[in-house]
């Protein structure tokens, strides 16, 4: 259900590292930071309107028909990317991004609908293991889809390579038109529209926190990283996307084994309290790198190995809230919280983006660091609102 969203993801990526490397280098500035950041604006800005409507879409027609309406979505965003050379301009290829964008959200918001109806709420446990293998899964295949792009674009051209990913996800497309449960997640009475904005005090909270979590990362990692490595230490675009790339995927693995690193094997599962304790142990770390290189301190050395450590506490704190977003859902019409909840990352990314474009431009990587210190902060005094395990069961029903 996944591969459809990793791969226009996939798309998103490439293209927005090549674009940040093409301000630096060997190349001539063509493009403030700030104006890579506002060229990802429709993209992070449908995240947010597609998550939003797309929940609401789910729990009055059903998971089935929003993932097949994104699976098509897809297949047509990348054949826009086969039309001649001369029409792929600045607007043609926005349009194509904003397109799978909202191809994207709606495939990840019904595949993380769906755990939520095919779980009992009784095993919270397995609940937790589920959510966190499809959300690990989803980014290490998101990186791996980096170096599998490479691959097709080596072998086939940029053309070919395009029409090959269309076709396999035409074929999902068929099987999921085919296989999926066609009332899965359908709401018993029909929601209103202004059922889209949660009811739901854990969820607002929970939301909140996302905001913040999410805008903590890209505000450093979206624009000012990229850009950094390529002009401080001299990096071409494939080796930043390469590194970024094996990131993504270790990101993805440690998601994956979350469960255990919390302590799911002594039967703990998570609840805002552990939520509290993984953002507060994050939100040190941005401001740490940032005074480390402030000292002087070996660039590199500071920056890439706080980057790793980065990288596992973040993977941690994504797939506790990850599990917490399902576990708070209402089981009829879950596709309502969940995409508001996924709106509001949607939102942290958006906020994070321009952010990243315009600190950095203005002040450097270092302010961008103390920034997403700032909001990881905020995440997690957000968070101290969060239901415990004795309030968990009030929330969910």
């Amino acid at each position: 259900m996944k591969l459809g969203g990793v791969c226009l993801q996939v798309l998103h990526y490439v293209v927005s590292q090549r674009v940040a490397l093409g301000i630096t280098g060997k190349h001539h500035p063509r493009y403030t930071p700030l104006q890579i950041a506002a060229l990802f604006l429709f993209y992070e800005v449908f995240g947010v309107i597609t998550n939003l409507v797309g929940g609401y879409l789910g729990a009055r027609l059903g998971l089935n028909r929003t993932m097949n309406i994104g699976l098509g979505m897809q297949v047509f965003a990348l054949l826009m990317l086969t039309v001649p050379a001369a029409w792929l301009t600045v607007p043609w290829v926005m349009a194509a991004q904003a397109l799978s964008g909202i191809a994207k959200d709606l495939n990840k918001m019904s595949a993380k609908s769906s755990i939520k109806l095919l779980v009992p709420d009784s095993q919270q446990g397995t609940l937790y293991k589920w959510v966190a293998i499809l959300t690990g899964s989803k980014n290490a295949l998101k990186g791996v889809g980096f170096f599998l792009g490479g691959a097709l674009l080596a072998l086939l051209g940029f053309t070919l390579a395009v029409l090959a990913m269309a076709a396999v996800l035409a074929l999902i497309w068929i099987g999921s038109l085919v296989l999926l449960k066609k009332d899965l997640g359908k709401a018993k009475a029909k929601p209103k529209f202004r059922d889209m904005l949660s009811k739901s005090r854990a969820i607002n909270i929970l939301s909140a926190a996302r905001l913040f979590l999410f805008g903590a990362r890209d505000v450093w990692f979206v624009v000012a990283l990229p850009v950094y490595l390529s002009t401080a230490f001299g990096w071409d675009f494939w080796l930043v996307g390469g590194f970024l790339a094996a990131w993504i995927i270790g990101y993805g693995i440690v998601q994956s084994f979350a469960p255990h690193i919390t302590g799911k094997k002594r039967g703990h599962v998570p609840d805002g309290r552990v939520a509290f304790i993984w953002a507060i142990a994050l939100a040190g770390l941005p401001a740490l790198i940032a005074v480390g290189l402030s000292a002087g301190w070996s660039a590199q050395l500071v920056l890439l190995g706080g980057l790793m450590l980065f990288g596992v506490l973040f993977a941690v704190n994504s797939s506790l809230h990850s599990y917490l977003i399902v576990s708070y859902a209402k089981e009829d019409g879950v596709s309502l919280d969940v995409g508001f909840y996924y709106m509001s990352n949607a939102l942290g990314r958006l906020v994070g983006t321009l952010l990243s474009g315009w600190v950095f431009q203005a002040y450097g990587l270092q302010a961008c660091l103390w920034v997403s210190s700032i909001f990881v902060l905020a995440a997690a005094l957000i968070s101290i609102g969060l239901p415990r395990h004795s309030e968990m069961s009030q929330q969910t029903h």
